[in-house]
């Protein structure tokens, strides 16, 4: 058994008996006695890494992926104090935080056997663990409660928000302290455990997200000078349950189909010839934000032609969304209304194309389905593994870029940075500069304009769109557009199919935030409306506090607006 199962065992084994969020996330933990010996510390530490306490927000917050047109309370304008993702991911923030300093505490405690060693390694893992904890917290609601120590239960009814600019800086101490002590890798017993170059990559993220440049520049670089990580030279088997850790994952959690950890949602990307739902569709938006392999969006390429769209565009267009027409797991994914059949390629024979909307109402709305991360695995018993990475080497590497384009500190490390990741979409090397389109430009504006375009493209389906719309104050665009799809089958034959204008209708206008109107195709009739979504940008840029931590606690005050 490979090493990391082991330690995903033991995670949880630990996880099994703590299930139950405590009454109040900010209240004391129970165990007095605990964490006297490595074992109770290392059980406790392993239970920081469970997958509810490292949720990546939801990608169908966003403008990426759509679940059959619909919206949800995180764009669709009724998101409110009573929320349940909300409060679940308030309430495992703070109880993350507690059972780190329940930690840190017990390390502390005079009758512990740890040698001094462990005693440091641990307090850097936990420290690595609140700083996260936090930073999820002020980077969604803002100023919140902050505590070091454990509180007793009247001391966490009390407690009131701090500035989100203080927690900062205890945020970036908790960081230093973790990166100075963790080592840069393990021995194959903790690879669960986070490294320096992961604490340096969150730092980093917090002070982009904070607006804090020269902090994230600083920390993206120190990660990068790591001499670590590296890109994985072929994009798609990056996300693939394949790949277990590699060069380019930092900080990332392991599952295991053989220990009972594993992805729930698998059916609802896969093809429903597949055996899934093909529910969750990536967005025409996202389709349309991909570049064309002249480096331009598609509105201004000459390259780009509707009716045939992947062609002449960024290879991560066709690794991210499944193409259609191509074979995709085992049968030819057809979503053309006229193809009522389709080729089961493992048996030679034909089947009735349930991916057709002409043949099964819920086949995908817009023809388009997910492909990054997706392969056989998932449609192997609706199970799969792939490694939940938190932060990655691409990741960083944009970062430290955006970080220096925002602090106008224009040099060849910034055009490299980004020529890296773009490189690698291609499978060629960054000074290949005639087989891809390099990044060239040198002024603030056009390389601003590049990196929101390489996020997209880079990052699509990874929990990472959401807060960039958030911190580029650009949610307040991209979630009041409607989401949009395929016509009815009777419209679509005679407005798309009978006008020769399949796949794609048309071409959209895309801004210089790789944002996509799709209005004038809507005002020709050639696609539907499935949904509009609503974001206020009087409140929605913060979440509300939870309404039970509010009412148990008169020194907490609301998020304006809710």
């Amino acid at each position: 058994m490979k090493i990391y199962k082991v330690i995903a065992f033991i995670a949880l084994w630990t996880v099994a008996g703590c299930t139950k969020l405590d009454l109040n996330p900010l209240s004391q933990g129970s165990s007095a006695s605990w964490y006297t010996n490595e074992t109770e510390i290392q059980m406790s530490v392993n239970d920081l890494f469970k997958k509810a306490f490292w949720p990546r927000d939801n990608d169908l917050w966003t403008d990426d992926l759509s679940f059959r047109g619909e919206v949800n309370s995180m764009n669709g304008g009724t998101l409110n104090a009573e929320n349940s993702t909300v409060e679940t991911i308030w309430a495992n923030a703070y109880k993350a935080i507690s059972r780190s300093i329940k930690i840190l505490e017990g390390l502390d405690d005079p009758n512990s056997t740890i040698s001094e060693e462990l005693k440091t390694k641990y307090e850097a893992i936990s420290r690595f663990v609140r700083a996260s904890q936090y930073a999820r917290l002020i980077s969604h609601w803002g100023d919140v409660p902050y505590f070091e120590t454990s509180l007793g239960l009247k001391e966490s009814f009390d407690l009131a928000r701090t500035d989100k600019n203080t927690i900062l800086q205890s945020i970036y101490e908790d960081y230093d302290f973790a990166a100075a002590n963790l080592p840069v890798e393990y021995g194959s017993s903790d690879v669960a455990y986070p490294t320096k170059g992961a604490a340096l990559a969150m730092k980093a993220r917090i002070a982009l997200y904070m607006a804090d440049y020269a902090v994230a520049r600083d920390a993206a670089k120190a990660c990068m000078d790591l001499d670590q990580y590296s890109l994985n030279p072929d994009f798609r088997s990056q996300f693939l349950s394949s790949m277990k850790g590699g060069s380019e994952s930092i900080f990332y959690l392991p599952q295991s189909v053989e220990l009972g950890d594993y992805e729930s949602e698998c059916k609802y990307y896969i093809s429903r010839l597949g055996g899934g739902f093909g529910s969750r569709n990536p967005t025409y938006d996202l389709f349309s934000a991909f570049l064309c392999t002249d480096g331009l969006p598609i509105d201004q390429s000459t390259l780009f032609n509707p009716r045939d769209p992947f062609a002449n565009r960024d290879p991560r267009c066709a690794e991210t969304i499944v193409k259609p027409g191509s074979d995709w797991l085992g049968f030819r994914f057809q979503p053309h209304p006229d193809s009522m059949t389709v080729l089961n390629l493992k048996t030679g024979s034909m089947v009735k194309n349930n991916d057709n909307r002409a043949v099964n109402i819920n086949a995908p709305f817009n023809g388009l389905l997910m492909k990054k991360g997706i392969d056989e695995d998932y449609s192997d018993d609706y199970k799969a593994d792939p490694d939940i990475v938190i932060v990655r080497y691409a990741d960083v590497l944009l970062m430290y870029a955006e970080a220096k384009i925002e602090l106008n500190e224009i040099d060849g490390s910034v055009n490299d940075a980004i020529n890296q990741v773009r490189a690698r979409a291609y499978k060629v090397g960054v000074d290949e500069t005639s087989r891809y389109p390099a990044v060239t430009a040198t002024d603030q504006k056009s390389l601003r304009k590049a990196i929101r375009f390489e996020r997209r493209m880079e990052l699509a389906f990874e929990g990472r769109r959401y807060m960039d719309l958030i911190r580029w104050k650009l949610a307040e665009k991209a979630l009041n557009e409607p989401s949009y799809g395929l016509l009815d089958v009777a419209d679509l034959k005679t407005k798309v199919i009978d006008a020769g204008l399949w796949f794609f209708p048309g071409t959209p206008s895309i801004d210089d935030n790789a944002i996509t109107d799709l209005s004038s195709l809507y005002s020709q009739g050639l696609i539907k409306l499935f949904g509009i979504t609503a974001f206020d940008a009087g409140k929605n840029y913060l979440w509300p506090i939870p309404s039970k931590e509010i009412i148990v606690n008169p020194n907490l005050k609301q998020n304006p607006g809710y």
